[in-house]
C-alpha cells in the first residue's frame, strides 16, 4: 500500500452558528460543535483509507473558547497517523472575526476512527507520511497517545508502553 499524507485527508467545513444551535449564552452548543468536528474527522479519515469508517473514540476535546452566534466556524481535520486499521485525526476549530477576517483558534480535538469492510471488519490502511514540521510532531505525538489509551482500556500493560516509558526514563 502506498504511503499518503495528511494534506490527502484534509477536510474542511464552513458553517455558520443558528439561534437554534446555541445555549442560553447564546454560543454554540458544545454537543453541536462535537457533531461538526466527527463529520469533518470521518471525511478525512474515509479520504485517508477509502473505506467505510467508524469512530472508535473521541480521545481529546478542548472547548478553549467560545463560539457565539452568527459565528463563522471552520472545522478542518486531518489524519495525524495510521496504523494498521485505525487512523488519529486532529481537528483544529477556528472562529472568523466578522469585520476583520482573522481567524482565532478556538478548539481542538484529536478523534481515532477504524476503517471497515462491508461487514463492519476492521480492514488495513495506507501508511502515513507526514510532510510539515506540525504534521510531524502530530505524527509523533499519536503513538504516545495510543499508548496511553490503550493502556487505560487495559488493552495494553504498562511495561508494554515503550513510548510512554520513554517520557520518563533515560
Amino acid at each position: 500500500m502506498e504511503a499518503k499524507t495528511p494534506e490527502e485527508s484534509k477536510s474542511i467545513m464552513t458553517d455558520l452558528v443558528l439561534p437554534s444551535e446555541t445555549n442560553p449564552l447564546n454560543n454554540l452548543f458544545g454537543g453541536d460543535l462535537l457533531a461538526r468536528m466527527d463529520r469533518a474527522a470521518s471525511i478525512a479519515a474515509r479520504r485517508h483509507s477509502r473505506r467505510i469508517v467508524v469512530t472508535a473514540s473521541v480521545n481529546h476535546v478542548a472547548f478553549n473558547r467560545a463560539i457565539p452566534l452568527g459565528s463563522v466556524v471552520t472545522v478542518e481535520a486531518k489524519v495525524s497517523r495510521a496504523f494498521n486499521t485505525s487512523m488519529e485525526i486532529y481537528i483544529d476549530v477556528w472562529i472568523e472575526d466578522r469585520f476583520s477576517g482573522d481567524r482565532t483558534k478556538a478548539n481542538e480535538a484529536i478523534y481515532t476512527f477504524v476503517a471497515v469492510d462491508d461487514a463492519g471488519h476492521p480492514v488495513k490502511i495506507p501508511p502515513l507520511t507526514p510532510k510539515t514540521d506540525l504534521e510531524k510532531l502530530r505524527f509523533d505525538g499519536a503513538l504516545r497517545r495510543r499508548q496511553l489509551s490503550l493502556v487505560l482500556a487495559g488493552k495494553m500493560k504498562p511495561h508494554e508502553a515503550t513510548e510512554l516509558k520513554a517520557l520518563f526514563m533515560d
